[in-house]
């Protein structure tokens, strides 16, 4: 008996996820380069959808369903095989509640999104983590990970934070590994960043068998990382368990017609697309500029780039070089990766400037 109600042991060992910071130590506001947001922000359409009146008194459409038609439209799936959440985090946890519990095991690479052991320890799962090969997700190790009490395999592709990417034929031979009755699921937050032909087949994996689950979110390239909304795809029966579980109501009236409106507008996806991949592709290359100061970029298909310290300069030092210079990045320390720092891909200008600092904090180890 004790004198006041007692977290159930799995939940005590969860760390809270932390946000991206944007203010320095010291309480001054910083350019936020920390949380993979679109510095275009989103499409004029889905601003002008934001404006309108959402009648804030009654309740949005449950089920989405005009959200789902249009997903299913632009994506050519069935509306039927789609389920909305609170940004695609929301759906992620759902699909470790729904598949797997107090004895069973989720599995994911190192260095993977942290909401993945969160979604395990919220279920009394165990979260398991497969060893990865140089920063990036390995499908031999992952397969070599499964036991008999493996439910639910998570995977990011694009990776966060890493950037790393899975080619189609390597995901395929991921599922094809997996028994049957183990979930995989495709995490695509920044699959819209990639080029015409780099499509990883999680899709198509998902239309064709029982046991794939593709998630998507609105957070990134869409720029509607505010109103919270993401959606994920699957076999029906998938499908139907998470929508067993979810909040009701669980997209509001402003981020159902926010998302409509972003769908709508594709010409502002690929204009960010373009804009970010070119960007990208600028600063890979200045810090492959500074491997004699012991900078390296892990190559990225997402939005940003990990670069690791393995020279004089730290990722701490950088990380207040940077602060001082007025620019908020991510120092993940909690991930395991205490020399580096998660960079999101700003203005051309801001990355000059990312870039200046950097070099001249390299240059004064």
């Amino acid at each position: 008996m004790t004198d006041r109600p007692q977290m159930k042991p799995w939940i005590e060992k969860i760390h809270a996820y932390v946000p991206g910071k944007s203010k320095g130590a010291d309480g001054r506001e910083l350019i936020k380069l920390s949380a993979n947001e679109n510095p275009l922000g989103c499409s004029e359409k889905a601003l002008a959808a934001l404006a309108e009146p959402a009648g804030p008194a009654r309740y949005p459409d449950p089920d989405a369903n005009a959200l789902r038609a249009k997903i299913g439209e632009v994506h050519g799936i069935d509306p039927a095989r789609i389920v909305c959440g609170t940004g695609s985090d929301e759906l992620l946890n759902l699909a470790a509640q729904a598949f797997a519990g107090p004895g069973d095991e989720v599995l994911y690479a190192r260095f993977s999104f942290v909401v993945y052991e969160i979604a395990a320890r919220r279920c009394g799962a165990t979260p398991v983590e497969a060893p990865d090969v140089d920063y990036a997700t390995d499908v031999d190790q992952l397969l070599g990970a499964v036991t008999d009490a493996t439910r639910v395999v998570f995977l990011a592709n694009p990776n966060n934070p890493t950037g790393t990417f899975l080619p189609r034929a390597e995901i395929e031979r991921l599922h094809a590994g997996l028994p049957k009755d183990v979930l995989l699921v495709v995490d695509q937050a920044y699959g819209e960043y990639l080029e015409a032909g780099e499509d990883d087949g999680g899709m198509a994996l998902a239309a064709a068998h029982d046991n794939v689950l593709v998630t998507r979110t609105f957070s990134k390239i869409y720029g509607l990382a505010g109103e919270r909304i993401g959606w994920a795809t699957g076999a029906l029966h998938l499908i139907d368990a998470l929508n067993r579980i979810r909040g009701p109501f669980n997209v509001t009236n402003s981020g159902q017609k926010a998302a409509i409106a972003g769908l709508d507008d594709q010409s502002f996806v690929a204009k960010s697309r373009e804009a970010n991949n070119r960007e990208l592709a600028r600063f890979s290359e200045t810090i492959a500029g500074m491997g004699n100061h012991g900078l390296r970029g892990v190559p990225s298909k997402a939005n940003f780039l990990l670069v690791l310290f393995e020279g004089k300069l730290t990722a701490e030092t950088a990380l207040a070089a940077l602060a001082e210079g007025g620019y908020a990045v991510r120092h993940l320390p909690g991930q395991g990766l205490p020399h580096g720092l998660r960079i999101t891909i700003g203005t051309p200008a801001q990355m000059d400037e990312i870039a200046a600092i950097l070099r001249n904090a390299a240059e004064a180890a």
